[in-house]
């Protein structure tokens, strides 16, 4: 069975996005974990897909110019995500959509499509967001690790990432890391 990793950027008070609907504190969204060796597959929830499809699109298409979101120009992590989610089969967990533009990619209508996903041959999947999909696939058990990267900001208002959570669930902390800019990376298994 494949591994199913959940990998997110939060604030130290568990908010993933601030009072205006995105995380302003986040300097890059390239993958902050050196998953991507290990990665052959990514599912988002459809709220998330619009967002992440444009994002990576437009570094994809013009890596030189600054990006609507930020202002900021891409970093080369970023250029290199981008190349990797557009070469690398996307799903999109949806019971709405009908459909979606965006190569490569396919609609999943629930968690039992992701755990079937999970039993075939393959590398690992990354489950990139946001909050709800993560919430929904950890309280299905189709969730086997946690990363987190930590911020060092209290956001207050928000978007918190578990507000949805329906069950308890042990994890166990398998490798913690703090980075020069005081970010702090967290590795959890994900127990029963």
């Amino acid at each position: 069975m494949r591994k199913v990793v959940a990998g997110m950027q939060m604030s130290i008070d568990g908010k993933i996005d601030g009072p205006d609907g995105y995380a302003d504190w986040v300097e890059s969204w390239s993958d902050t974990f050196d998953l991507l060796p290990e990665i052959d597959a990514c599912v988002l929830g459809s709220g998330m897909y619009s967002g992440y499809e444009q994002y990576w699109s437009a570094i994809k298409a013009d890596p030189h110019s600054p990006l609507e979101l930020s202002g900021n120009l891409p970093t080369p992590e970023e250029i290199e995500y981008a190349d990797f989610a557009l070469n690398t089969p996307h799903y999109v967990l949806s019971n709405t959509l009908d459909g979606v533009r965006w190569a490569n990619t396919t609609v999943l209508r629930d968690a039992a499509d992701v755990d079937a996903l999970r039993q075939r041959s393959g590398k690992t999947i990354y489950v990139v967001g946001g909050a709800q999909t993560v919430s929904g696939l950890l309280d299905r058990g189709v969730i086997d690790e946690l990363r987190l990267t930590i911020h060092p900001l209290v956001v207050g208002e928000g978007k918190a990432l578990f507000a949805t959570i329906a069950q308890r669930h042990r994890l166990q902390l398998n490798e913690a890391k703090s980075r020069p800019d005081g970010t702090v990376s967290l590795v959890y298994a994900v127990g029963d």
